[in-house]
């Protein structure tokens, strides 16, 4: 066999592989678990921090004041630092609404060791703390849900038993750019993350999605949430390892009665929003990066290019085994494109999509390099390794 029909082997070996033996990643019937409804339904303060949403929160924020839930609950929106009068927006649209109350207040600027988001979101648990809920929701504020979310969310977290319940809002796929990257993020973060290995107690897996995440109160306690995990900057992640850390039972899925709202219309805007964070997702380590690429081209490259290059070279074992590769990768993406109500011809196009990834990543790191940090809204946020630690 030549060297092109032994590299589409390993590509088609891969594949065989992250079908079988990755927990199923590909599926995507994990969504809320049966659940009861309680006796008495808890306490709940909902926190959303926010910065500069005021495109979103006419959207979003009535939703949640809406919440059709039997118990007691209420709203702290934590406006941190927004220059669009994002905190005012808030208030004048809970003005004259029933339902939740609301009150939004602002933290000042993030200490030095602090992500600004972390520190909102401390903020607003500190107000919250005053009231003792059982549950926090710590929500975006570009998250939309249904009337029924949270009475679904505490219904589930309580008859489970669970600490943590977090659901994969279904972000908008609207524009050309969204349709092409959107999905295929999804996917990617579920290949990395297999949400049924998350659910299992003693398992390693652990990851929520920010935009919805349910948490005890005692757990977040028992954590050091948000304090243990202050300067991180995929904090959905770093909060359900760290509840998960101390003994929490957590679970995630992909949600029916949550929607992001928030526009990425062009591929700049796609572009910054996975580059700020992807090199953190490797530890900012160029040992991890130098092995992302590789096997970011072996597996998502080499199908398509040992398909087209094998009949060129006179070896259909290559383009055999990078066409089988190549209908494996489409097949496993198939049920992400239903789940997003997307036509299925997109699924061949996903090696595309993954060199688009995979550019993303080198640039995050590229910026990295340069001393920028991860960039966000107005904010650059230091090296890890220029940050101190507390003592």
């Amino acid at each position: 066999m030549s060297a092109i029909a032994w590299t589409a082997a390993g590509s088609l070996a891969a594949w065989l592989w992250l079908l079988l033996g990755q927990g199923f990643f590909w599926r995507t019937d994990v969504r809320l678990p049966p659940s009861r409804d309680p006796n008495d339904w808890p306490y709940v303060c909902v926190v959303v921090p926010a910065r500069d949403e005021a495109a979103v929160l006419p959207e979003s924020l009535p939703s949640l004041l809406a919440q059709d839930y039997p118990g007691r609950a209420e709203v702290f929106l934590v406006d941190d630092g927004s220059t669009d009068g994002t905190g005012d927006l808030a208030r004048e649209l809970a003005l004259g609404r029933d339902g939740l109350p609301l009150t939004v207040a602002s933290p000042g600027e993030p200490p030095a060791g602090w992500t600004g988001k972390l520190w909102a979101v401390r903020h607003g648990m500190g107000l919250a703390h005053a009231r003792g809920p059982e549950y926090l929701l710590l929500t975006d504020a570009d998250i939309a849900h249904r009337p029924d979310s949270l009475r679904a969310l505490v219904a589930a977290a309580r008859s489970g038993g669970f600490d943590l319940v977090s659901q994969m809002a279904r972000l908008r796929v609207e524009s050309v750019w969204e349709r092409l990257v959107v999905p295929a993020f999804v996917y990617f973060f579920a290949q990395l993350y297999p949400f049924r290995r998350i659910g299992v107690r003693g398992s390693r897996t652990a990851a929520a999605a920010g935009g919805c995440v349910l948490l005890r109160t005692e757990a977040a306690e028992r954590a050091r949430i948000p304090d243990a995990i202050r300067q991180a900057v995929i904090d959905d992640v770093a909060l359900a390892r760290a509840v998960k850390g101390v003994g929490g039972h957590i679970w995630l899925g992909l949600a029916e009665r949550v929607d992001s709202v928030r526009p990425y219309p062009r591929l700049g805007d796609l572009w910054r929003m996975v580059s700020r964070s992807a090199y953190a997702q490797l530890r900012h380590n160029p040992l991890l990066l130098a092995g992302t690429v590789l096997g970011l081209l072996l597996v998502y490259a080499v199908p398509p290019a040992a398909l087209l290059l094998g009949p060129a070279a006179g070896d259909p074992a290559a383009a055999w085994a990078g066409g089988s590769a190549w209908v494996l990768m489409a097949a496993t993406y198939l049920p992400m494109l239903r789940h997003y109500r997307q036509p299925p011809w997109l699924a061949p196009l996903l090696p595309f999509t993954a060199v688009l990834y995979l550019l993303m990543t080198v640039d995050c790191a590229v910026q990295h390099y340069r001393g920028r940090g991860a960039a966000w809204k107005g904010r650059t946020y230091a090296r890890p390794e220029a940050v101190p630690e507390e003592g």
